[in-house]
């Protein structure tokens, strides 16, 4: 019979290899339990330290929750390989961008973090918080202001809109055919929707 190694206390011989293990940890966690359903003291089990590790490095479980939706890779990075291009065919590069960032998610898990978003978000006003910055960092700022020719709260919105839900559709839900349908189809049967509301005239 094996028996399990145990938990290490306190910190790390590495400070950032704490912080990467929380995370990594967090990220599993919020994945399978969403928000409520996971605890400080279960993320804290699963990365091998103490539960005082959370609050040290990040302040507590909401800050947890929202340094674990970081985008992989340099952000910006992600940003100019889309931004760069026909302004004509942006819309069908977003959709690839977040699919691409969606299903490569920590651990190969689909989706990622954004499941733990998603299925937190109707019962945890962190989780409505992280939404409304989602939109904005990520949406609004980045891809609908440089491009949009007039109300660009409102075209943000949209874009938010038809984003969001095939996150909900394809990974939470997993309504098929979006659920296991290849990015090219998906880009092709929704890129020109988010562009209509990137560029195109608004009633």
């Amino acid at each position: 019979m094996t028996t399990r190694e145990p938990r290490r206390r306190g910190r790390r011989a590495s400070g950032e290899d704490t912080r990467a293990a929380l995370l990594a940890a967090a990220r599993e966690e919020f994945t399978e339990r969403g928000f409520d359903g996971a605890t400080v003291r279960r993320i804290a089990e699963r990365a091998g330290v103490d539960a005082a590790m959370v609050n040290h490095w990040f302040g507590g479980k909401d800050q947890l929750f929202t340094a674990t939706l970081e985008l992989p890779g340099d952000p910006s990075a992600l940003v100019r390989s889309v931004i760069d291009g026909d302004a004509g065919t942006l819309g069908e590069r977003i959709v690839g961008m977040f699919l691409q960032v969606w299903d490569g998610g920590p651990g190969g898990v689909r989706g990622g973090p954004m499941i733990a978003l998603l299925r937190s978000v109707a019962a945890h006003p962190s989780a409505v918080r992280m939404i409304r910055e989602f939109v904005s960092r990520a949406i609004l700022r980045p891809f609908v202001t440089p491009v949009a020719p007039d109300r660009v709260d409102e075209r943000a919105a949209l874009v938010a809109s038809q984003m969001l839900g095939l996150g909900m559709i394809r990974y939470v839900v997993q309504l098929e055919p979006l659920a296991s349908a290849d990015h090219p189809t998906i880009i092709a049967l929704i890129g020109p929707t988010v562009q209509r509301y990137l560029t195109g005239p608004l009633p």
